[in-house]
C-alpha cells in the first residue's frame, strides 16, 4: 500500500530527507519516531504531495510520485484516496462540525446532501461526537475538534490517513481521547501512517516503526524491536 525508494528532500542545501525507503502494508499502522527536526513530518507531507522532492519516488494507494514538481491532476487523485489530519485542526468556524465533515463529501466526490449528511453523523458517532453535529467548532475542547477533523478525514473513505503529531496541541486527557480514536481506526484495519512522539501509543497501536534521525532511516521494524 505504500512503497519509499531512496527519497532524497533538500532545503538551503541540506538533506531533509536523506535516501528514506521503507514499506507500509495494507491494514498496517507505521508510526514515525524521532527527534524533533529528523524529518519525519516532511517525509509525510510527501505521501499527500504536500512537498516535493530532489529524487527517489514513493507510491501510495497505487498514486505513484517522483522527483520534481506533481502536476495538479496527480494530487487530485492521489488525495482522494489519501486523507490527512494536522497537528491544528483547521474546522471551517463558520459551519456546523456535520457541515464541516459533509464538505468535502459534497463538493469532491459530488455525494448528495442526504448520503453524505447520513456518513457524517455515522462517523461523528463512530468518533463519540454524535450529540454535537449541529455545534460550531468554537464551542467544542481540543480533542473534541481533533475527532471532528479525524471524521472530517474518513468521510472521504480514504485506503490511506496520515496523521502529523495529532495530539500536540493537547493536554494529557484530551490526547487520551483522540489516541483511542486512532487505535480503534487500526483494529478496524485502516491503513495509516502516524508521526508520533509518543512511544507507548506506537506500542500499542503500530504494526511498525521507522525511527528518523538527521533525515536518514536508524531503525526499522516491529515496535518491540525498535521501541524496546
Amino acid at each position: 500500500m505504500i512503497a519509499v525508494e531512496s527519497l532524497v528532500k533538500t532545503r538551503g542545501g541540506v538533506r531533509v530527507l536523506d535516501e528514506v525507503s521503507l514499506a507500509g502494508a495494507a491494514g498496517g499502522v507505521t508510526a514515525l519516531v524521532g527527534a524533533s527536526g529528523s524529518g519525519k513530518t516532511t517525509l509525510l507531507r510527501c505521501l499527500n504531495g504536500l512537498e516535493t522532492f530532489e529524487a527517489g519516488s514513493l507510491a501510495v494507494a497505487g498514486h505513484r510520485l517522483v522527483a520534481g514538481p506533481h502536476p495538479p491532476a496527480t494530487l487530485e487523485v492521489l488525495r482522494r484516496d489519501v486523507g490527512m489530519v494536522f497537528q491544528q485542526f483547521n474546522l471551517f468556524p463558520h459551519l456546523s462540525v456535520v457541515d464541516n465533515v459533509t464538505l468535502g463529501p459534497r463538493v469532491v466526490l459530488r455525494e448528495t446532501v442526504s448520503v453524505a449528511r447520513g456518513r457524517a453523523l455515522d462517523l461523528l458517532d463512530r468518533v463519540g461526537l454524535a450529540d454535537f453535529a449541529t455545534a460550531r467548532p468554537a464551542t467544542l475542547s481540543g480533542g473534541q475538534q481533533q475527532r471532528v477533523a479525524i471524521a472530517r478525514a474518513l468521510a472521504m473513505r480514504p485506503r490511506v490517513m496520515l496523521f502529523d503529531e495529532p495530539t500536540s496541541a493537547l493536554d494529557p486527557a484530551m490526547t487520551a481521547e483522540v489516541l483511542d480514536v486512532i487505535v480503534d481506526l487500526a483494529r478496524s484495519g485502516q491503513t495509516m501512517v502516524v508521526v508520533t512522539h509518543d512511544h507507548g501509543f506506537a506500542r500499542r497501536a503500530a504494526t511498525w516503526v521507522v525511527e528518523l534521525a538527521a533525515g536518514r532511516v536508524a531503525r526499522q521494524g516491529p515496535p518491540p524491536d525498535v521501541l524496546g
